[in-house]
């Protein structure tokens, strides 16, 4: 272990991966906004496309500060490889495009994103591609879907927005005794709550926009390879086999990157992984105040009479509660809730009367917001679909920000105290 592995989180996240020697002695990477970089001689280049020198040729296939990223993600999730995209929907698709083929399929929790839900169900099937949702925490249903085409398991560490906890270490035994592998999306903890790799998983994916940087200003996402599935074993990727010969252990983000990241076209601007590091820097503080306000909000809202009901796998009465106090390392629950008002129209209402909370489509940033799931995000899903997923009209999300914790239930407690003016 490195000096560096030894360090505290807090500490790691704002030091890991820092050169400033490579740059003229700043201590935050340049924005290098270069479509292309100039070789020396035409013995280098042809060096560098074969893959044989760490150097950079033209931005869609990798940019020197993405690569900062990429080595920090990396290092924080105790990967042994990053691939930095443009959103976290391009990390999705670049993940499980690499491992797939016309007639496969794979086993996924159904309390996904809602993106995410969309690409599997809809866009993959028309690939011939089928995806074999089952309940996220029911372990026996999830090896109970593997057949002879499944070729990995998905899974969320929290769900968004059934916030449901499943059970990795058990997910990541049931994967490897069938020879596959397990991707996680570990967008809604972060690597300060729940290091998806430690507990057995093989991929780690981020949408990076949301916790990671914190602030609302970039788009991005991640896919984190931990280099320890054995791909040149598994009969199931007869097509690893050459990318093994390549890159080792690292063979699978050798082939997302080769195949699907460069011809996706689905690489993120410079710009946006720079403003990522530096909401890198605050991750550690940020992930302890939203969890703190989350509990905090959550309790503040079972008082209140005009809440049906509260969702935050902080709560003694969650399903998950156990699985993710063990899981999360007893560090938080995370910072974002859902709960019940009597209908979509008090949740409208609601919604309406806030003065500070923001009204958005989006999690994870510094500043609190709602969203009410069923008229917006989910409103193309059936009815009986959107009921499935425990999408119901009474249902708001709330991403829970890190301002003054007593402002924010004053603005969800004087718009609650209107709801029926």
């Amino acid at each position: 272990m490195s000096k560096q592995q030894q360090l505290d989180f807090h500490t790691r996240v704002i030091h890991a991966c820092q050169t400033p020697a490579q740059w003229g002695g700043a201590t935050l990477p340049p924005i290098v906004q270069a479509t292309a970089h100039a070789c020396p001689t035409a013995e280098h280049l042809s060096q560098t496309f074969a893959g044989q020198t760490n150097d950079h040729i033209y931005m869609r296939l990798t940019n020197p500060t993405s690569r900062v990223l990429e080595e920090k993600l990396a290092d924080l999730e105790g990967g042994g490889g990053t691939v930095v995209t443009g959103s976290g929907m391009a990390a999705i698709t670049d993940a499980c495009m690499a491992l797939l083929r016309a007639g496969d399929e794979f086993v996924c929790g159904n309390s996904l994103f809602m993106s995410t839900y969309i690409l599997f169900a809809n866009v993959f099937a028309k690939y011939n591609i089928t995806a074999r949702f089952v309940e996220a925490t029911d372990m026996a249903a999830l090896a109970a879907a593997i057949n002879a085409k499944t070729r990995f398991i998905y899974l969320e560490t929290l769900g968004n927005p059934k916030l449901d906890v499943p059970d990795l270490r058990q997910a990541a035994a049931i994967a490897h005794d069938h020879g596959l592998p397990l991707i996680v999306d570990n967008t809604l903890v972060t690597p300060f709550l729940c290091r998806p790799l430690e507990l057995g998983a093989d991929v780690v994916i981020h949408s990076t926009t949301k916790y990671l940087n914190g602030h609302g200003d970039a788009c991005g996402g991640a896919i984190i390879d931990g280099g320890t599935f054995p791909w040149n074993d598994s009969s199931r990727f007869p097509d690893l086999r050459p990318y093994v010969d390549r890159k080792g252990p690292l063979a699978y983000l050798d082939k997302v990157w080769r195949e699907h990241h460069i011809n996706f076209g689905t690489t993120p601007a410079p710009l946006h992984s720079y403003l990522t590091l530096l909401g890198l820097d605050t991750l550690a503080l940020r992930m302890e105040r939203h969890c703190a306000n989350a509990m905090e909000v959550a309790r503040f809202l079972l008082e209140r009479p005009e809440v049906a009901w509260v969702n935050y796998p902080g709560l003694a009465d969650h399903p998950g509660h156990a699985t993710a106090a063990t899981q999360f390392g007893g560090r938080g629950f995370g910072g974002m809730l859902t709960f019940g008002l009597a209908n979509k129209e008090q949740c409208a209402k609601c919604i309406d009367h806030l003065q500070l909370i923001y009204h958005l489509a989006n999690i994870g940033d510094c500043k609190t917001l709602i969203i009410h799931p069923y008229t917006t995000q989910y409103l193309s899903f059936p009815e009986a679909l959107r009921r499935k997923l425990s999408i119901g009209p009474d249902l708001l999300r709330l991403s829970v920000g890190i301002e003054a914790v007593q402002d924010i239930c004053h603005d969800l407690g004087q718009s609650l105290d209107r709801l029926g003016a």
